[in-house]
């Protein structure tokens, strides 16, 4: 409550309280100090490349943590007054001092304002970090990684339960994945595909002509238009023997032909995909026979080339 100004008479006389609510007020830091916490939530799981669901998750919730804190603050804790007074120049000292103390007690109804401060400060570090850190996916290294594969003369073959193979476990028009053993399958690099087709059938390159082991080749599984899976094998086995065979990523179509080293003959694909040597170990099972022929993954980077 204002005290009347001396001199002032009664007719001229104002009073105004303001609630202040220590409850609302401890909410409001609560629920800015969770939003920081699952802001910084992200940024650790960010770093651990954690699921995406988790990301989008923990952003989410600190977002609508610090949404119920604005409104929660707008509504129960900052005053809400709307005043208007018509009053004349203040050559009075007096008066000037009192317009001096409605400006400084313009924070009136905030009485832990250290502690929302203090929560506002640690949700604006968690978002901060949470909303920068991303920015390191878009560095430089993304082509340097594509063209590393752990593809390399001699290493074997695997299937998806990590045992060796051979021609013999697949048949005609039959394909299937393969990884390199030992190593990483999420590599980019790492699955190729595989398929069996009748030997009088290809037409590799000249200089790829050894890279086929009883009508068997394999390519990367990784599309070169956007980085889906190559996932479907078209193989006719009885006449007449057209579309040919051909293999085909299911995201945008692009089609492949496995005869002649991979090339697009279909779709939005700009380039072949690239073709895995196979070698024949003394058990009839694959061996790699040198690293891929190309670099595996989307064109972003050469799809002008």
């Amino acid at each position: 409550m204002r005290r009347r100004p001396p001199g002032q008479d009664e007719a001229t006389t104002w009073e105004r309280e303001v609630p202040r609510s220590g409850v609302m007020e401890g909410l409001v830091a609560l629920l800015l100090a969770v939003a920081g916490v699952c802001a910084a939530a992200f940024a650790v799981l960010y770093v651990l490349d954690a699921s995406t669901q988790l990301l989008g998750l923990s952003l989410g919730l600190a977002f609508a943590a610090l949404a119920a804190a604005l409104v929660v603050a707008g509504k129960r804790v900052v005053p809400q007054e709307t005043a208007i007074l018509d009053k004349p120049p203040l050559p009075d000292p007096e008066e000037r001092e009192e317009v001096r103390e409605l400006v400084r007690d313009a924070g009136e109804g905030v009485s832990r304002r250290g502690l929302i401060v203090g929560a506002a400060g640690v949700a604006g570090c968690g978002l901060g970090a949470a909303l920068v850190l991303p920015i390191a996916s878009l560095g430089p290294g993304a082509d340097a990684r594509l063209a590393r594969t752990p593809w390399r003369r001699g290493r074997y073959l695997v299937d998806e339960e990590g045992e060796r193979f051979g021609p013999d476990d697949l048949a005609l028009g039959g394909f299937l994945t393969a990884f390199p053993e030992g190593a990483d399958k999420e590599e980019v690099g790492s699955p190729v595909i595989l398929a069996r087709l009748r030997s009088q059938e290809l037409d590799l390159p000249p200089e790829r002509r050894g890279w086929a082991q009883d009508g068997v080749v394999a390519y990367s599984k990784i599309c070169t238009h956007a980085g889906c899976a190559v996932a479907m094998f078209r193989y006719p086995l009885y006449p007449p023997q057209t579309p040919p065979p051909a293999l085909v990523c299911p995201c945008h179509y692009s089609t492949f032909d496995p005869r002649n080293g991979g090339e697009r003959t279909f779709g939005p694909a700009a380039r072949a995909l690239p073709q895995l040597p196979l070698m024949l170990d003394a058990q009839r099972r694959f061996v790699a026979g040198g690293p891929l022929s190309g670099r595996p993954g989307p064109s972003y980077l050469t799809v002008r080339k």
